[in-house]
């Protein structure tokens, strides 16, 4: 079952309300671009390839539901559409691209029905491409794994963070596939523990050994010898840093203290030729994300709060950058990448 897909009968997005889980495995169907919105923002679906799937879809809702008689008018409504749903999730690369990718795609448009059918088509075609990049993925990194490693990983980056298979889950998976034993150490990934909720229901369906920890204790497993590797996903990756959940830059300074290697797996859709670490808006959450679990308050509710959702590890940190088109070590020129 894909994380987010299309219905052309029905003209909606389908997707896996992952809020829900691990207790409740639901599909929710979003029909118009305000609910689509509020999934994104309220991370019903989320991870960096997922977001590109969901803001293609969300270009198909918007000129399924446009009332334009011209091409013109058309055109503008598909541009407000684009520049809502980029403003959902302002830091994760991967939803601008795929919005601003069916926007061209229109440019080979010639009436009003040819750009109904292109943006369809497009959204759809960006989601099928990310399973079979995912593969590609793991395909590369697998060959990073021994028989018998445990892997550490931080947050949610498998088959619910993409359409389909996974990025750093991916290369796990991938290396199951190919008959090597691996464990995995899941680290909860405060303060919505995505990593607790997703990543060990995942991996269970799957029957991938995984231990659960805290975010903090990541430091006293990599001492006591537990890890091997260390794999995680990313949301932006620019020419000097990697953006990814809040916590990875910590995982990446402990790792490189034991020597342990430090990868990112990512789909090149991830990269930023233009960004650096000072040119990127973090995106900031809502404080009841920590006042709160659930419904239950477990801070004072007038605390002050900071709550950013990612945070940016260094190239010199990351061993290697595990892409479609291959493993790249850093320094790379993102430019080169690309071609």
């Amino acid at each position: 079952m894909r994380t987010i897909d299309w219905n052309d009968e029905s003209k909606s997005v389908v997707m896996i309300d992952q809020t829900l889980l691990p207790v409740e495995l639901n599909v929710i169907e979003c029909k118009n671009l305000a609910s689509l919105c509020e999934a994104i923002r309220s991370l019903r679906v989320r991870g960096a390839p997922a977001l590109a799937a969901a803001g293609g879809f969300g270009m198909a809702l918007a000129v399924t539901l446009s009332s334009a008689n011209s091409m013109e008018k058309l055109l503008n409504d598909l541009k407000v559409a684009a520049s809502t749903l980029i403003a959902t999730r302002p830091t994760a690369v991967n939803l601008a691209w795929a919005v601003n990718r069916v926007l061209k795609a229109t440019e080979d448009s010639y009436d009003l029905e040819s750009i109904k059918d292109i943006v369809i088509f497009e959204a759809i075609r960006i989601a099928d491409e990310d399973v079979k990049i995912n593969k590609a993925i793991g395909k590369y990194g697998q060959k990073l794994l021994d028989d018998g490693d445990t892997v550490m990983t931080h947050c949610n980056a498998g088959r619910l963070a993409c359409v389909d298979w996974g990025t750093a889950l991916g290369v796990i998976r991938s290396a199951v596939e190919k008959g090597k034993e691996i464990s995995v150490i899941a680290c909860e990934t405060r303060p919505l523990n995505q990593g607790g909720r997703i990543t060990t229901w995942e991996l269970m369906q799957d029957n991938i050994p995984v231990k659960l920890i805290t975010d903090s204790m990541s430091g006293h497993v990599m001492r006591q010898g537990m890890v091997d590797k260390m794999i995680v996903g990313a949301d932006r990756i620019t020419q000097d840093v990697v953006f990814n959940k809040i916590g990875t830059y910590t995982h990446s300074i402990v790792a490189k203290e034991h020597e342990i290697p430090f990868y990112v797996a990512a789909p090149v859709s991830t990269f930023d030729p233009n960004g650096w670490e000072d040119t990127v808006t973090i995106e900031q959450r809502d404080a009841d994300e920590l006042r709160y679990i659930g419904d239950v308050q477990i801070a004072p509710k007038n605390v002050d709060v900071y709550n950013p959702a990612f945070d940016a590890t260094p190239m010199e940190n990351i061993t290697a950058l595990i892409t479609e088109k291959g493993i790249f070590e850093p320094p790379v020129l993102i430019d080169e990448i690309l071609m």
